[in-house]
C-alpha cells in the first residue's frame, strides 16, 4: 500500500510514521509537511517528503491542485495536521483546522484517492458529566469555550459535506484521547505550558500535593504507539465512519497524583482553576487558555470498544504508563527531529548540517546507545586544560564567546521571526532557520565547554535581553504589524548569518591543533550558504510588498494580479508545513 501523511512530523505524525514502516502491509509512505524534518533521522528517514502548505498562507486552488498532485496512486491519504497554537490567532487557526481539511478531502476526491483517513478528537462530542463510557453514537457538538473544540465540530461538518459530494469515498474519523509519549515532552510542553518551566526538577522531588479542579471526573489518553497502530490499522481496514481510540483505564483524581506526585489530591472550586489559569494565560506565564480546562471537565468518557472489533485494534500501553512515559519524557527533556517536536534537552538534539549529534565534553554523560560523543578525534588526545600549547586561551575563548554571543541573540530572533510571521508563506523557511542556528549555537557551547573555555555567560545574557528590547522598535506601526519590519530582520539576520561563518572558518583552520574533526566545521560552512539563500527568499518576499499600497505582507494570498516572486526571482529552499496534533 502506499500511504500519504498530511501533517507528518507532530506527536501524532512521528507515531504514524513508526507504526507505517512497521506494517508488513505498507510499501511506501510520502509525509507532507510545511517545515521539513531531519530526512536523515528516525523515523523521518523512511518516508519521501513534499512541503506543501494546506491553508496557512496558501490559495485554495494552488494548495489543493498540490495536494492533488502528491495523492496520486496512494491507496490512502491520512489527514493529521492542525495548529494548535497560537490560539489568539483565531483566523489562522480556523484556516488551516478547517479549511485545511476541506482543501485536503477535496484533493483526495481529485486524485481518485478511495480512502481518507482524518483526525478527529473527543473534543468533537457535545459535553457530558457522566462517567458513563459513551460510544460513537454519542452526539457531536464541542465545548463552546474552548477553540480546539469548536474547530474539531467545524471539521467534522466537513467532512459530513465531503461524504454527501463523494459517497464513493470511504471516511475514517479517529477521535483519539490525549496522546502521550515521552518523545512528544517537549511540544506538550511548549504548546501548553510554558518552555522555560524547570520540569528536570521532578527528577529531585514530587510536589507534596496534586491540585485538581474539583469537577474532573477522571483522564482518558493513549499512548504515542498504540495511536500510531491505530491509523495504520484504520488504512488496512479502510471501515467507513468514527472511531474512538483510547487506552482501556481511565485515569482518577487519585491515579494521577500517585503518578505525579505522592498520591494526595487537593481539589480545587473549578471556577478557582478557570481564573487562575486566565489570569496566567493573560500574563502569557502558560500558553493554554482556560477553553482546555473546560474541555478537559465536560467531554465524554469513551469506549473503544468499537475499533477493537472493526479495526482489529488493541492498545498495547494503559493510559498510566502513557502519563509516566510523558512524565519521563518532560524531565529528561525529550523530543524528535522535527521543528514541532524538538527537544528541550540539546543533547539529544542533531546538528542538520552534520548528521551527528551535538558534541559534549568529555565529563557528560553518555548518549542513549551508550556511545560518550565529543569533538576530539580521540579521547586520549585531549589536553589536560582542554587547549594544547601556541593557542592564546584569552583571545581564543574571548573570539568563541563573542561568536557564542552573536548566536544567542540570532537564535532569539529568529524563533520570533517565524511565530511573528506564521500567517506568511516564508513562515517555513525562518522557522528550519531558526531551529538549525538554535542547534548550531548549542553546538558551539559545547565545544567551548569541551575546550575549557570560559563561556562569559553574562555577555549571552545581555545579548538575549537585548534582542528583547530591539523588539519594541516600532518600525512606523504602533498598533499593528509594519511589514518593513520582515525587510530589515531578513536583513539583520542575512549579515549575521555571513557572519557567522568566521567562527566555522577559525574552528575549522584549528581543528588539527585542537584535535577536533575538521569536517564537522567544513559542514557547518557550507549550511550558511543554504541560509543565506533562505534569507533571501525572505528579503525578497518582503521587499517586494513592504513599500506597496497594492500588496499585502499579512494575508494567506496575493489577491488577483498580484504574484509572489517566481523561483526565478526567489530560489525557495526545502521548508514544510508541520502536524501539530
Amino acid at each position: 500500500m502506499r500511504i500519504v501523511i498530511v501533517g507528518a512530523t507532530g506527536n501524532a505524525g512521528t507515531s504514524v510514521l513508526r507504526a507505517l514502516h512497521d506494517s508488513t502491509d505498507v510499501t511506501h509512505v510520502l509525509g507532507i509537511a510545511r517545515r521539513m524534518p531531519d530526512r536523515s533521522a528516525e523515523p523521518y528517514r523512511h518516508a519521501e517528503w513534499r512541503s506543501i502548505d494546506i491553508a496557512a498562507a496558501s490559495e485554495a486552488d494552488n494548495a489543493e491542485a498540490d495536494l492533488a498532485d502528491a495523492f496520486r496512486d496512494a491507496d490512502a491519504v491520512i489527514h493529521l495536521a492542525w495548529l494548535i497554537q497560537p490560539n489568539t490567532e483565531r483566523d489562522l487557526l480556523r484556516r488551516v483546522n478547517v479549511e485545511g481539511t476541506r482543501r485536503v478531502a477535496r484533493a483526495v476526491a481529485a486524485a481518485g484517492v478511495g480512502h481518507l483517513v482524518v483526525a478527529s478528537s473527543v473534543g468533537a462530542y457535545a459535553p457530558d458529566r457522566a462517567r458513563t463510557l459513551r460510544d460513537e453514537t454519542w452526539a457531536r457538538g464541542g465545548i463552546g469555550t474552548s477553540h480546539y473544540s469548536v474547530d474539531k465540530v467545524a471539521q467534522e461538518r466537513v467532512l459530513d459535506e465531503i461524504e454527501e459530494q463523494f459517497p464513493e469515498l470511504i471516511v475514517t474519523r479517529l477521535r483519539p484521547a490525549l496522546i502521550f509519549q515521552a518523545d512528544a515532552a517537549s511540544e506538550i510542553q511548549r504548546y501548553f505550558t510554558n518552555s522555560f518551566l524547570p520540569m528536570q526538577l521532578l527528577k529531585v522531588g514530587r510536589p507534596p500535593v496534586l491540585p485538581l479542579p474539583a469537577g474532573l471526573r477522571g483522564v482518558q489518553a493513549v499512548h504515542g504507539e498504540d495511536i500510531g497502530r491505530a491509523y495504520a490499522a484504520a488504512v488496512v481496514a479502510r471501515k467507513h465512519g468514527a472511531f474512538n481510540i483510547c487506552a482501556d483505564d481511565v485515569l482518577t483524581p487519585r491515579q494521577l497524583a500517585s503518578i505525579i506526585d505522592h498520591g494526595r489530591v487537593l481539589r480545587i472550586p473549578d471556577p478557582i482553576v478557570r481564573a487562575s489559569i486566565a489570569a496566567a494565560h493573560r500574563a502569557r506565564a502558560i500558553a493554554a487558555d482556560p477553553g482546555w480546562l473546560d474541555m478537559a471537565l465536560q467531554v465524554p468518557m469513551m469506549t473503544n470498544a468499537k475499533a477493537k472489533r472493526e479495526l482489529g485494534w488493541e492498545p498495547r500501553h494503559s493510559a498510566a504508563h502513557a502519563l509516566e512515559s510523558l512524565l519521563d519524557g518532560l524531565i529528561a527533556g525529550h523530543g524528535t527531529d522535527s521543528v514541532p517536536m524538538r527537544p528541550r534537552d540539546l543533547k539529544r538534539a542533531h546538528v542538520p548540517a552534520t548528521t551527528r549529534a551535538a558534541v559534549s565534553s568529555p565529563n557528560l554523560d553518555n548518549t542513549d546507545d551508550g556511545h560518550k560523543e565529543q569533538p576530539w578525534k580521540e579521547a586520549d588526545d585531549r589536553p589536560a586544560d582542554g587547549l594544547p600549547e601556541g593557542i592564546d586561551r584569552e583571545l581564543f575563548g574571548l573570539y568563541l564567546s563573542d561568536h557564542l554571543t552573536g548566536a544567542t541573540a540570532g537564535a532569539a530572533r529568529l524563533e520570533r521571526m517565524a511565530a511573528a510571521y506564521i500567517d506568511t508563506p516564508v513562515y517555513a523557511q525562518l522557522s528550519e532557520v531558526a531551529n538549525q542556528v538554535r542547534l548550531e549555537r548549542e553546538f558551539l557551547r559545547r565545544v567551548i565547554d569541551s575546550l575549557g573555555v570560559r563561556p562569559r555567560r553574562h555577555r549571552q545574557a545581555t545579548a538575549w535581553v537585548g534582542e528583547r528590547v530591539a523588539r519594541l522598535k516600532a518600525n512606523g506601526r504602533i498598533t499593528r504589524r509594519s511589514p518593513m519590519s520582515l525587510v530589515l530582520e531578513a536583513e539583520i539576520m542575512r549579515s549575521a548569518v555571513v557572519g557567522k561563518l568566521g567562527g566555522w572558518q577559525v574552528l575549522r583552520d584549528h581543528a588539527e591543533l585542537l584535535e577536533l574533526d575538521p569536517g564537522v566545521f567544513d559542514d557547518l560552512a557550507n549550511s550558511v550558504s543554504r541560509q543565506v539563500e533562505t534569507l533571501d527568499h525572505v528579503h525578497a518576499y518582503a521587499r517586494q510588498r513592504a513599500f506597496r499600497t497594492d500588496r499585502e505582507t499579512f494575508r494567506p494570498a496575493e489577491a488577483p494580479g498580484q504574484d509572489a516572486p517566481s523561483a526565478e526571482q526567489t530560489p525557495t529552499p526545502s521548508s514544510g508545513d508541520d502536524d501539530n496534533h
